[in-house]
């Protein structure tokens, strides 16, 4: 009889207890940590579009997910103190913005989920193992970067008559993206019978009017710079720039032709944040990074302002408008 009774209480408890713990477990806000080299106002668009997916999937906001926001504003050597303080605050996930800001949390933990959402090559950065299989607590997308710079080198051929010189804007802090992206770079330029002029800047306006200065003194045809976080921020003020020296350009980002560029021929960065919401969702449901295998970009974008093209003087041949996904006239 005694056993009999003790066995109904603990039931009993359990019953009663068992609501409770559910409903602790239904009250818990997860938190994601956002590390990015830039600025907020720069990446105010991508972010919108991974709150909204993530949105779709469930998760609201102040009542089941909160955000802690970290940006370098330009300075990556603040990337290790930003992540490690990401870590203090023990963030559920931390989004690496940037290969850059990746690494930089990689190096600050090797337990909390990190999600890339637009590396150019996650195995030669030193993010994954592999594609396949990432290992650790790494994993994410691939923007083709690297690949995709001969693509516009292509198109800037393509684009204007006789083009025998490229300038290339790249930072003057070392990064493995960029050093990546420049080695892919130079032999495809040799292949298309092209001058490549590599030209340093500072993140700032006054450095990037001196770059555009120099372009034009090396007698540029065109005009490109490394796909980069720093870069998007400064997008506006690029454009500005390509416009009063005149000089054809073509982004990685469609979002420059937005701002009034010439061309764009990349990722569709929208849909590779989008998708990191999808992984981020099945981490907070307990999927480990190591088994989501690193996905490459799908979707792609080829954009052309023709109203630029008339402001610098140049014609786009028939055959490239035809290519492209989107004609601004």
């Amino acid at each position: 009889m005694k056993a009999k009774f003790l066995f109904w209480l603990l039931a009993t408890v359990l019953l009663a207890t068992a609501p409770t713990a559910n409903a602790q477990q239904a009250g818990k806000i997860s938190r994601i940590g956002f590390l990015d080299n830039s600025t907020a106002s720069g990446m105010t668009v991508l972010v919108d579009a991974f709150r909204q997916e993530l949105s779709k999937l469930g998760w609201i906001e102040g009542k089941n997910i909160a955000f802690q926001y970290r940006f370098a504003e330009h300075k990556s050597e603040r990337l290790p103190e930003l992540a490690a303080d990401l870590v203090r605050l023990k963030v559920d996930v931390i989004m690496g913005t940037s290969p850059a800001a990746a690494l930089a949390a990689k190096s600050a933990s090797t337990t909390i989920p990190i999600v890339v959402t637009n590396s150019a090559d996650p195995v030669g950065e030193g993010l994954v193992a592999s594609l396949a299989r990432p290992g650790g607590n790494v994993t994410g997308f691939s923007n083709l970067a690297t690949e995709l710079n001969t693509k516009r080198l292509e198109v800037l051929k393509d684009a204007v008559p006789k083009l025998a010189r490229v300038g290339i804007l790249r930072r003057s802090t070392t990064s493995v993206s960029v050093d990546l992206q420049m080695k892919e770079l130079r032999p495809a330029a040799l292949a298309l019978k092209l001058k490549l002029d590599e030209i340093e800047t500072q993140p700032d306006s006054k450095g990037l009017e001196s770059a555009f200065n120099t372009a034009k003194q090396k007698q540029v045809g065109a005009i490109m710079t490394t796909a980069g976080p720093f870069f998007f921020a400064e997008r506006k003020r690029i454009v500005e720039l390509a416009g009063k020296y005149r000089l054809p350009a073509i982004y990685w980002r469609k979002e420059f032709v937005d701002e009034g560029g010439l061309m764009s021929y990349g990722a569709d960065y929208d849909d590779l944040f989008r998708k990191a919401a999808g992984y981020v969702d099945k981490i907070l449901k307990g999927t480990k990074p190591a088994e989501l295998p690193v996905q490459q970009a799908t979707k792609f974008e080829f954009v052309i302002n023709l109203k630029a093209a008339k402001q610098i003087g140049i014609t786009i041949p028939l055959r490239l408008l035809e290519r492209a996904n989107q004609v601004i006239k």
